[in-house]
């Protein structure tokens, strides 16, 4: 596997970060890399990506993967294990057409 250097631009740091080259084999040890689970890191449904997130419990590079996606400001998808929507970090994708915790509450409370 290739690692890229990418520059933080606010900070000027480098990062080094896995980047497959259009000539290199994928690392099928690494969950992200084998070709049976490449849309799990951007699924919509809610059991897909806590599917993907349980396959990065165990990778060697969850933490580089996470640190990486929190520099560059990932708006969205599963890295280094946790869910980002927005650019932020949450706890667990919400499926679309859900209320809002706050919503529902107020609506039993009725």
């Amino acid at each position: 596997m290739q690692y890229t250097s990418l520059l933080d631009s606010t900070s000027g740091s480098a990062t080094s970060w896995p980047s497959p080259s259009a000539t290199a084999e994928p690392d099928l040890s690494l969950p992200c890399q084998h070709p049976d689970h490449l849309d799990l890191w951007f699924a919509e449904r809610g059991d897909d990506v806590e599917r993907a997130k349980a396959l990065c419990v165990d990778c060697p590079l969850k933490a580089p993967c996470l640190a990486g996606a929190l520099e560059r400001g990932e708006p969205w998808g599963v890295w280094g294990g946790e869910v980002f929507i927005d650019g932020r970090v949450v706890p667990r994708k919400r499926g679309r057409g859900r209320p809002r915790k706050d919503e529902a509450a107020r609506w039993n409370a009725a």
